[in-house]
């Protein structure tokens, strides 16, 4: 077994859907990193292929495509993601929601890149909606899915959360278990670095078109995720709106919260979940994760400062102002 003065610090990194993943790992001298690369290289892009809506073929697309009531076959990660979101949409209160792809593409967030007008958002009328919970029913045992209803699905709040879960795995697989893997801002980590340090993350300041660091929190067997308003937006008429659907209003939420970040054991469920108490909003949000006992890290708009909501173990921490 190699010690601690033994292991080498490699890092590897790649794209995958639409940004990059990162791999930083400690293992033994002489370790192939052009296998340990194409490795990873490969269980994103499978998780790319079967998740992604911007993706013509892509299994998710094809199953957007079904009619309503065929049982599709569906590889199996992709059955694994829908049966979590559809825990998590329950567990929330239908906060979080994959079934709003014809929303997300109606406000020019989907594929195509639609340039979207103060004309075309009128006619963004409201309509009653059946929940991805209640319109889907998914079988994990023979791997098929069926619609209840016409739908349009959207895995972008839970789908990079389950790649970063499979880089683990990959990882795992080869024997190594001191890593900090991740895509984007979704992040997982196993053990700590050789000097005992566990993992440091830095959280982002929620600022648009400005990154700076906001504070940095350590980790060591957990995932952490966070959701925001920061990253993707669109303006018009002099409003901005964020790219991340309100299911129960159908349009981009809209309140002072600007980011949650949520810390748990698996990255899938850590990016549902931070999408899901976004949603929930400053008040529901931080009650439900008190009610659940998670560890959650809200961030507030007050003019030109920030507001701290810390939630830890379910315990409500003392709130921080920042600037």
């Amino acid at each position: 077994m190699k010690t601690f003065t033994e292991l080498q610090r490699y890092s590897l990194n790649g794209d995958t859907m639409g940004t990059r993943y990162t791999a930083l790992f400690y293992a033994g001298a002489g370790i192939d990193t052009d296998d340990v690369g194409q490795r990873l290289a490969r269980v994103v892009a499978r998780v790319d292929q079967q998740m992604s809506t911007w993706k013509p073929d892509s299994d998710l697309n094809r199953l957007n495509a079904a009619t309503e009531q065929e049982w599709v076959s569906v590889p199996k990660e992709l059955a694994t993601v829908l049966s979590a979101a559809l825990r998590v949409s329950q567990q929330s209160g239908g906060a979080f929601d994959i079934a709003v792809g014809d929303l997300v593409n109606a406000w020019g967030f989907g594929p195509g890149e639609q340039t979207v007008t103060e004309q075309a958002i009128g006619t963004i009328a409201p309509r009653p909606r059946l929940s991805a919970s209640a319109a889907l029913v998914v079988d994990p045992q023979r791997n098929q899915v069926r619609k209840r209803v016409p739908l349009n699905l959207d895995l972008s709040g839970i789908a990079k959360g389950f790649g970063v879960d499979e880089l683990a795995r990959c990882l795992e697989g080869l024997g190594i278990t001191r890593y900090l893997v991740g895509i984007d801002g979704e992040m997982r980590a196993r053990g700590v670095k050789p000097d005992g340090q566990c993992w440091a993350v830095a959280l982002e300041k929620p600022n648009r078109g400005v990154r700076e660091v906001m504070g940095v929190m350590e980790l060591s067997d957990a995932a952490i995720a966070t959701s925001g308003d920061y990253r993707h937006w669109v303006d018009v008429a002099g409003r901005s709106y964020a790219h991340t659907m309100n299911p129960a209003t159908g349009a981009p939420l809209c309140s002072p919260l600007a980011a949650v970040t949520v810390v748990v054991a698996s990255c899938m469920l850590a990016d549902a979940w931070a999408t899901a108490l976004m949603v929930l909003g400053e008040t529901e949000g931080p009650r439900l994760a008190q009610e659940r006992g998670m560890d959650a890290l809200f961030v507030l708009r007050e003019g030109e400062q920030f507001k701290e909501i810390s939630i830890v173990g379910g315990q409500l921490q003392a709130q921080i102002e920042t600037r």
